[in-house]
Order: structure tokens, then sequence, then C-alpha cells
């Protein structure tokens, strides 16, 4: 078992929705394998968001069609193999048990797949949880996979927000464009949240730019687009130095071709 397979069936373990078999699995990777435990945590993480995100909605009777359609073309387990399995009273509840203890410094070791196992199972489930995803949080964009690894940008201006020396400034522009800088000389980042951009044509894109010294030298940082709503948040690339001005200008697709502003700032937030 790699380490991928191992994110699928921590998600299957939050939503206790394993096999007995890929529960096994899941278990003994974790037990040779405790590095990855992180993705456990965000795994639980991300189930309880989406309990949490919005009131659950019927879904139309195409969406369930689709799904039992689509199980139904998975490889199944044939009936000879079911009825040769022994019955067990007794089954052990490892969800409820928690993860497996582990040793220190115990070496990461590889995990093969249990009988009435494997990708097939794995498949089915991943199918199964995407689609309730989406269900429950009302045929949004967000699902399990984009919740367990958020964009660069959101965990940039996370850990800005927990550093103790997170500063931000905010500007207004006459447009009704409101941003917001937020830096963090400890953690080295800054990123920039604006709300309101107006969209751009093809061809267009909006670049960022550090403005330093009394020279108003302009330092590329990097380029973004707004989302349909005209909402941004935009990690910058390379150093803030006290006293940038964060600025953002129209350029052609792919940012600056020469590495300086073609227009003027469309958007400017001074941060001292």
């Amino acid at each position: 078992m790699n380490e991928r397979d191992f994110a699928d069936l921590a998600v299957g373990h939050a939503l206790n929705a394993l096999s007995e078999a890929d529960e096994r699995a899941y278990q003994e990777a974790l037990a040779g394998n405790p590095s990855w435990d992180h993705h456990v945590r965000h795994a639980v993480d991300a189930v309880a968001a989406i309990g949490d995100s919005v009131e659950p909605v019927e879904p139309p009777p195409s969406v369930r069609a689709s799904l039992f359609a689509r199980i139904s073309d998975l490889p199944q387990e044939s009936a000879a193999s079911a009825s040769a399995a022994e019955p067990v009273d007794d089954v052990e509840d490892f969800a409820a048990a928690g993860p497996a203890v582990t040793e220190p410094g115990r070496e990461a070791v590889t995990v093969g797949a249990s009988p009435g196992s494997g990708w097939g199972a794995r498949r089915w489930f991943a199918l199964a949880a995407s689609f309730a995803a989406v269900l429950v949080l009302g045929f949004g964009a967000v699902t399990v996979s984009q919740l367990l690894a958020p964009p660069a940008a959101v965990v940039a201006l996370q850990q800005i927000e927990d550093a103790p020396d997170a500063q931000s400034a905010s500007a207004t522009m006459p447009d009704g464009t409101v941003a917001t800088a937020h830096w963090s000389p400890s953690s080295g980042k800054s990123v920039l949240v604006a709300d309101g951009m107006p969209a751009l044509p093809d061809g267009k894109t909006y670049e960022l730019w550090f403005v330093r010294g009394e020279d108003q030298i302009a330092i590329p940082a990097g380029i973004f687009e707004p989302d349909a709503d005209g909402n941004a948040t935009a990690q910058l690339s390379g150093e803030m130095h006290s006293g940038d001005v964060i600025a953002v200008t129209v350029e052609p697709a792919g940012g600056s071709p020469d590495g300086t502003p073609s227009s003027a700032p469309v958007l400017a937030v001074a941060t001292a």
C-alpha cells in the first residue's frame, strides 16, 4: 500500500465506512508508517467540516441513479466467494478502537492488500465518498479532496494569522474593490485578500507587485485570477520588506513579459 492509498482509507475510516478487511489494512499501514498519521487528522477535520458546513439537501433522483449506475460497473464479489467466507460472530470495532499503538523509531513498511480488499472496494468507496460530499454540500464545488488539500494561499493565510507578529492593512479602491494585505515577518509569508475585483477579458491577468523604497521599484510577486464573484486570496512570491506597498496591475496572460508593470496599479495597499 502506498501513501495515496492510505489517504483514501483514512477518509473511509473517518466516515466509519470501511469494510473489516480494509479497516485491518488501514490499521496495519498506520502501525507500520506512523508518519502518515497526518492523513488521519486531515480526514477527521474534513469530515467534521462537511457535517458542519450547510443544511443537508435532497438530491435529485438523477444523482442517485448515476451513482448506482457507476457502482454497478465496478468489479463485484461473486456469490461463490461470498458463501465460502466463514461467518464471524465477534467482529472487532477498529473504528471505535482508534489508531493502533506504534513503536517509536519503527521503520516504514509496505502493507499489501488484504483478501476481499483491493482497488475494487477502494474505487467504490472513493466514488461513493465523492458523491456523498457533493450531496452534503448542496452540489457546491467543494469536495473531500479539496478539503483535505486547501490551496497554498489559504494555508499561508492561516499560518500568518496564527503567527505572533501577524499584521494586516486594508484599502478600498474607487470602484469598490476592497483589499486586505496580510503578512508576518516570522513566517516569511504575505497574502492579499480582495473582494469585488472586475473580471478581465481573455488574454489578461492580474499581477502582484512589491513596490519598494523611495524609488518605487516594482518587484513582481506572481499572478492570480479571482473567482466568478471577483474574490481572490493570493500568496505573494518573494520576500516582503518593511514598508512595501502591495500593488496589483493588469498584464498580458502569464504576467508582464519584461518584469515591469505595463499599466498603472488597479489596486494598492500601503503596509506602513
